[in-house]
């Protein structure tokens, strides 16, 4: 049962049939199971919900970066949007950099 742990010990004149590769097998096949459902599940998932979000964003939604930068989005590309920071200071970011859109009024309070 446990082989694969602690090698038998064989009297001398028997034959042995060899150590057998299928334990390694099953451990290396148990680690990429592990693997999958621990770290790249949960990453398609995070990246899934991303893409959503980014497909949602509409003008005056107020939005967060990656780099803290917080605004309401004034103009949406494909691949830039516009964020007003303060009144009248528009800065371009990468639509990828936003990081979440925050409820509407937030910004205000600050």
């Amino acid at each position: 049962m446990l082989d694969f742990l602690i090698s038998p010990a064989y009297a001398q004149g028997a034959q042995a049939a060899g150590p057998s590769i299928m334990p390694t097998l099953i451990m290396v096949g148990l680690f990429f199971v592990f693997m999958y459902f621990m770290i790249i599940r949960p990453q398609m998932k995070r990246q899934k919900e991303h893409r959503q979000l980014l497909e949602s964003l509409e003008k005056g939604n107020e939005v967060v970066t990656q780099g803290g930068i917080a605004g309401k989005v004034r103009d949406l590309g494909e691949n830039f949007i516009a964020i007003e920071v303060a009144d009248g200071v528009l800065i371009k970011v990468q639509k990828q950099s936003v990081s979440s859109v925050v409820p509407k009024g937030t910004l205000e309070t600050l």
